[in-house]
């Protein structure tokens, strides 16, 4: 059995450095010439027979000449045409034994992979099947998400997501049959002007477009596709579009040699597998167009720089090349150059005639075609089309818009941001900034970049999609003043950006700018072509975020506040100031940030078995959705929405900003933190009774009751009681407590339909005052372990007392608001939040006597209006991330520090009699909990909320662990969730992934 190696080992490499940036070069054809960082194992294929060798004698052994013509030729093909069309294609196959098909735009994954197949079993020889797929199959295919430009790729730094690019563009490939790929482009793009190239550069440093199209073809090659660099000799330095007109290179050798050829150099190094040859002109080498010239083809191409691999023509029926030719003609000028597969030809029997009679007149010879065919065989055996090739149809969508690919494409768009300018730091935008206002141009109000916005801070949003006149615009003027922190973003259309255009930015919108600016300080985001920062050079802060897409949305927000810091490079030069290369770095402060568990030290495959766990618990009705997010080192490497807010309402899906009742979890998201806090302030005694901050409790049963001994939970308080009972009477409420309507006396919403009077939280706190204590006690005397609510809701009164602030305000202040938690909070109904994205809870058929949605499940909390020191807090998994993170950072996040950081250590120690620390909740001596994983550290900590939610921060493993769910839904006697031990199960899981 024969071994194939599809990449080669390295042969003679020297390394030298160009510009800063670590290249490896080599004289050798072959070698790879990629930074050692991404270098991998080569990949042996060990394939039944027959051998590559045998394979290809065969099939040349047996065609006729008619049939190795018919091989040179890659036709146009379309997946949503009409019969006719698929059988002129057939009829290619059949008559003229055409070697390749290349599809084009319109159609959809799955037409197209059926017309493949379709295609496939008609011809003798297996057809090599090409697609221009620069950005991904969505780039001529609907239904399929687009990967990133090139140019984006191009502002990366870090090489490796260039091959994970191309690695991407593999597998998409392979899914609908497709064997080449008609990409990288590696045209340096050094005039700004150029119509046709741009965004399809990784831009204008020849170095770093040789870097990212290795990179990028490598990811393909190893992977079973065809890469294909394109445009040789170099298309980038031009102002003419090809496919209308011939344009022209006028450089002389020195500048071509540095330049223009320095990709394709690199790339024939690197083994690339086939390159296409441009229709221009390059006077140096000839006055003819370089994809019929031989001396650029044959001598250029093949002689001097030592390329083996496939030649394609470019397009053979692009107007720039065929407006001085006749029918077939360009073909037979193009084989003649030297090109090995003809492109897109215009009419293929009419350019097999004219190749014929070429043959018969000796104009070309029958070894220079053997020579084309047999590389085109080659190339067919790489492509495993040595068998007979089906594409199975089932799940292409799924499988093509797989979260392997978002994420990718995310990650890509996270290191290509590039902060172009920050004058006074204006980014990132500190936490107690003024009020903000964004403008959107060229985008809709609420569009995800200002949803995103949304999540950070208050906005006040503006668009200009449906009218951006100067009348509007002025309005727009007039509405905004000096005091607000202002963030314009600008989102051109894909085909507005070009040079003509003014890459998508008109004259009002740019004078809008420019005035918006005279009046307050703005900061500009550009989802477009970096040639539109030439406008904007006056502005402060300007974010080059390259595409208009909604991940970079998410991907811009989270730079300007600071959840992911700036990373990219300009790949272009702008303007003298802002020169290729320029890009300035962002400090997180210490904030979370996205990233991948392999990054983290953890796997993703392991990872993916808490799908497994939930969805099972899901099907079981242990809850009706959840919410999963798992933060390490700083990154949250999962953030996952699971099920609907309710069972029998599929469409209400759980999103990122759906909010949990969080139950006893406020005990240490809430109460705890303003514990810490007052005591890191020194205003607050763990050692002092409570009768010392509330006098109230002088000759009561509590008068001794130590401040630390209510944290561990063994200050004798009962666990609870049911103080509701006492506002109810036979037939419903009390009329002293409660009223149906809000008004000036009743304005404590209690649930939808009923609001009391705040002096029921009086009422409480007397209850509470006389309820009795605990008989159990230990063997010394010492009152027992009893979990008790009525402890924190008397810290509640202690904070209260301190600060001279409600509990929901101090925290507001002091954490939520500095944190950024703009969905964290007391009482979210009268906050403005809507009860659609709250996930209900308990159908509550004791007290209230009404379903729960937006006010608190817990009847003690309720009673007081939503506010109480052991439940009433609501959230959602990113925002208690944060919380979590900034406790985990001992008390720092985001450039501020909170607490010193001896608070956290010393809390969440094991201090009592129990297991517990000081508020936080730990693993049980034993080990034996139906929520908290037996793995975790013991210097973990964190808390459960009788909800079905659950925090967890493990400073060992640098893990925080988030789990939301409403299981009460629609019972609160539904407890499968601990007999199941779900939430256990997947914190199993989380620890099982660390490797």
């Amino acid at each position: 059995m024969k071994i194939r190696f599809v990449s080669f080992f390295l042969l003679a490499v020297c390394l030298f450095s160009v510009n800063g940036k670590a290249l490896l070069y080599t004289k050798n054809t072959r070698p790879n010439v990629l930074a050692d960082s991404l270098v991998t194992p080569v990949k042996i294929l060990q394939n039944a027979q027959p051998s590559e060798s045998d394979w290809i004698d065969s099939v040349f052994n047996g065609l006729s000449i008619d049939q190795k013509i018919g091989q040179l030729f890659m036709a146009t093909t379309y997946s949503n045409k009409d019969e006719g069309h698929s059988q002129r294609i057939e009829k290619l196959i059949n008559d003229y034994g055409i070697g390749g098909l290349i599809f084009i735009e319109a159609g959809n994954p799955v037409t197209q992979a059926s017309m493949t197949n379709r295609y496939q079993a008609l011809a003798k020889i297996p057809l090599l099947i090409g697609f221009d797929a620069e950005w991904g199959l969505g780039m001529r295919l609907p239904l399929v998400k687009d990967l990133p430009k090139q140019m984006t790729v191009g502002a990366v730094k870090d090489i490796r997501l260039a091959y994970r690019m191309g690695e991407e563009m593999a597998k998409q490939c392979h899914r609908v049959g497709v064997h080449v790929n008609f990409s990288p482009v590696v045209d340096v793009n050094s005039n700004a002007q150029n119509p046709i190239i741009g965004i399809r550069s990784f831009g204008e440093n020849q170095q770093n477009v040789a870097l990212k199209g290795m990179a990028y073809a490598r990811g393909m090659q190893q992977n079973g596709i065809i890469a294909c660099a394109k445009h040789f000799p170099g298309h980038g330095d031009t102002q003419t579009d090809s496919h209308h007109n011939l344009p022209v290179i006028a450089h002389g050798y020195d500048r071509l040699d540095a330049v223009e050829l320095y990709p394709f150099r690199q790339l024939i190094a690197d083994s690339v597998m086939s390159i296409i040859t441009g229709h221009l002109l390059m006077p140096y080498y000839d006055n003819k167009a370089a994809s019929i010239s031989d001396k650029i083809v044959t001598k250029l191409l093949r002689d001097d720089l030592g390329f083996q691999g496939l030649i394609f023509t470019d397009a053979l029926n692009m107007r720039g090349i065929t407006k001085s030719t006749m029918p077939g003609q360009l073909d037979l000028l193009a084989l003649q150059a030297g090109n090995d597969v003809l492109l897109m030809s215009e009419n293929v029997p009419e350019a097999i005639k004219r190749i014929k009679e070429a043959l018969a007149s000796g104009q070309i010879s029958q070894e220079v075609i053997d020579v084309h065919v047999r590389k085109i065989l080659k190339a067919k055996y790489f492509a495993g089309l040595y068998h007979r090739p089906l594409i199975e149809i089932n799940n292409i969508l799924t499988d093509l818009n797989n979260e392997e690919s978002k994420n990718l494409k995310q990650r890509i768009f996270e290191n290509a941001a590039t902060l172009v300018k920050n004058e006074g730091n204006i980014l990132p935008f500190a936490s107690d900034s003024s009020q903000y206002v964004s403008v959107a141009v060229g985008a809709v109000v609420g569009n995800e970049f200002q949803q995103k916005l949304s999540e950070f801070a208050p906005f006040l949003h503006y668009a200009t999609a449906n009218t951006s006149d100067e009348a509007y615009l002025n309005s727009l003027l007039a509405l905004i003043d000096s005091t607000q922190t202002v963030v314009v973003s600008l989102h051109p259309s894909e085909r507005s950006q070009t040079p003509r255009k003014n890459f998508g930015i008109t004259k009002a919108e740019q004078d809008f700018i420019t005035r918006l600016n005279a009046k307050t300080k703005v900061t500009l985001v550009v989802f477009g072509m970096p040639y539109s920062l030439k406008y904007f050079t006056e502005v402060p802060a300007l974010l080059c975020a390259y595409e208009n897409d909604p991940l970079m949305h998410q991907t811009a927000a989270q730079i300007l506040f600071g959840t992911l810091p700036a990373k990219g490079r300009l790949p272009v030069s702008i303007t003298e100031e802002f020169r290729e290369g320029t890009g300035l770095d962002t400090d997180i402060g210490g904030r979370l940030n996205i990233g991948n568990p392999e990054d983290v030290g953890m796997s993703a495959i392991k990872l993916k078995a808490i799908d497994n766990v939930v969805n099972q618990a899901i099907s079981q009705q242990v809850f009706p959705g959840c919410q999963v997010l798992v933060a390490r080192k700083g990154q949250i490497i999962l953030k996952k929405n699971y099920g609907g807010l309710t069972y029998n309402s599929p469409q209400e899906s759980v999103q990122d900003h759906t909010l949990y009742d969080l139950a006893s979890v406020t005990k240490v998201c809430a109460t705890l933190q303003a514990v810490m806090l007052l005591y890191d302030q020194k205003q607050l005694d763990l050692n002092r009774k409570l009768v010392d901050y509330l006098p109230e409790l002088k000759g009561t049963n509590k008068e001794e009751i130590v401040i630390k001994d209510v944290l561990l939970h063994q200050a004798g308080f009962v666990a609870y009681i049911p103080f509701w009972e006492r506002t109810r009477k036979l037939n419903g409420f009390k009329e002293e407590f409660y009223r149906k309507a809000k008004n000036d006396t009743f304005a404590l919403q209690v649930a939808d339909n009923l609001w009391a009077t705040p002096a029921i939280r009086d009422s409480v706190w007397k209850w509470i005052i006389k309820s009795p204590l605990i008989n159990k006690r230990d063997k010394d005397g010492a009152y027992s372990f009893v979990y008790s609510d009525l402890g924190l809701m008397s810290l509640q009164k202690v904070i209260e007392r301190i600060t001279k602030q409600p509990l929901d305000v101090f925290v507001q202040n002091q954490f939520y608001k500095p944190l950024n938690l703009s969905r964290t909070g007391y009482t979210p109904l009268q906050k403005g939040l809507i009860a659609q994205n709250i996930a209900p809870t308990e159908e509550d058929r004791f007290f209230r006597m009404a379903p729960l949605r937006g006010t608190v499940q817990d009847q003690q909390a309720a009673m007081l209006g939503g506010v109480s020191g052991h439940a009433g807090l609501f959230s959602n998994a990113s925002d208690l991330a944060v919380l979590m993170q900034m406790n985990l950072q001992m008390g720092f996040y985001g450039r501020k520090r909170f607490f010193s950081p001896s608070i956290i250590p010393y809390f969440a120690q094991k201090q009592g009699r129990n297991h517990r620390g000081l508020g936080w909740d730990k693993l049980p001596n034993d080990g034996e909990s139906n929520y908290i994983s037996a793995k975790v550290s013991p210097s973990s900590y964190g808390h459960s909320g009788y909800t079905g939610t659950m925090v967890w921060n493990d400073p060992e493993k640098e893990l925080t662990f988030i789990f939301l769910s409403n299981r009460v839904y629609p019972s609160a006697s539904n407890n499968k969730i601990n007999t199941l031990k779900i939430r256990r199960k997947i914190q199993d899981l989380v620890y099982e992934a660390i490797k």
